[in-house]
């Protein structure tokens, strides 16, 4: 009797923390629903050319907060730079690389004078003297010569959140700018 116990409550637990991994926030199942509907009318099934950038980063302003999880690329477990990027861009029916290094050779590159709104930003990793990509975020404002991203942070910010490239370190870790849109 007692091991049909433990095994019902075994398996009442993997069923309850399968179901909680899966489960996803009402306002970001809105949020995906609406974006389904709007990309399933688009009968050629490709991305859909933006007329502006801004209701890609209203989608991704609606995840500010949303805490760093490495190698994650999910809303309700949390995002790590470059899966926060691809999932932003993805709901939008862009095919765009998971990883940083990937983001460094897709797309177009832009100089940072060059740069808009809706483009992404590329920096290294956290080493600024090894020059290899490792941090990605998109351009969510440029005002003069300051420019504001959006990212997934594992920093101070740790998860969503929009810093400036004057912050911290970023400028020394700048490598380009990629155009998707």
């Amino acid at each position: 009797m007692k091991k049909h116990l433990i095994v019902f409550c075994f398996l009442f637990l993997s069923f309850s923390a399968a179901k909680s991994q899966t489960t996803v926030p009402l306002q970001y199942q809105e949020l995906v629903k609406n974006l389904m509907k709007q990309t399933t009318a688009n009968p050629t099934n490709q991305a859909q050319k933006l007329e502006s950038p801004n209701r890609l980063l209203d989608f991704a302003k609606s995840m500010l907060g949303i805490r760093y999880r490495s190698a994650s690329s999910s809303p309700s477990r949390g995002f790590d730079c470059s899966g926060f990027v691809n999932y932003v861009f993805s709901n939008f029916g862009f095919k765009v690389p998971r990883s940083s290094r990937d983001f460094a050779t897709s797309g177009e590159a832009k100089k940072l004078e060059d740069a808009k709104i809706g483009d992404v930003i590329v920096f290294t990793g956290t080493n600024s003297r090894s020059r290899t990509p490792g941090h990605v975020g998109i351009i969510y404002a440029i005002d003069g010569t300051e420019v504001k991203f959006i990212h997934s942070s594992s920093g101070g910010a740790k998860g969503v959140t929009i810093s400036s490239l004057e912050e911290g370190f970023y400028k020394k870790r700048f490598l380009k700018v990629i155009s998707i849109l």
